[in-house]
């Protein structure tokens, strides 16, 4: 049986991985009332799975620290990928104008907006 101080240890490790949320009982998310839940009752939470599945999360808060790092374009939509990407070179991508008139029967080609 695992004393109250390591589970209680275990347990605000959990909530240090967690996103951080108010402290009020009806903003807790059902990730934590389970969590605090299985800690917090009688039946023997065995304490060697409870720290591996914390050194998971842990594992996993890092692997997704470490991609945004290193993976800096992941979320951009290409034309910005391709803007930076040019920038990064020393190059400035030329300014797109329209194929068309604008409407005044000149003709000429507007810059695009």
């Amino acid at each position: 049986m695992a004393t109250p101080t390591k589970l209680r240890s275990i347990y605000r490790s959990f909530l240090r991985e967690l996103p951080s949320r108010p402290l009020s009982e009806k903003s807790r998310s059902p990730l934590q009332m389970r969590i605090r839940n299985t800690i917090a009752s009688e039946s023997a939470t065995p304490l060697a799975q409870a720290e591996q599945f914390l050194h998971y999360v842990k594992a996993q808060r890092m692997y997704a620290t470490l991609l945004e790092r290193y993976n800096p374009g992941m979320n951009m939509d290409e034309e910005e990928r391709v803007r930076l990407t040019a920038r990064r070179v020393g190059m400035d991508l030329p300014e797109e104008y329209e194929i068309g008139g604008t409407g005044d029967g000149s003709g000429n080609g507007s810059k695009a907006e």
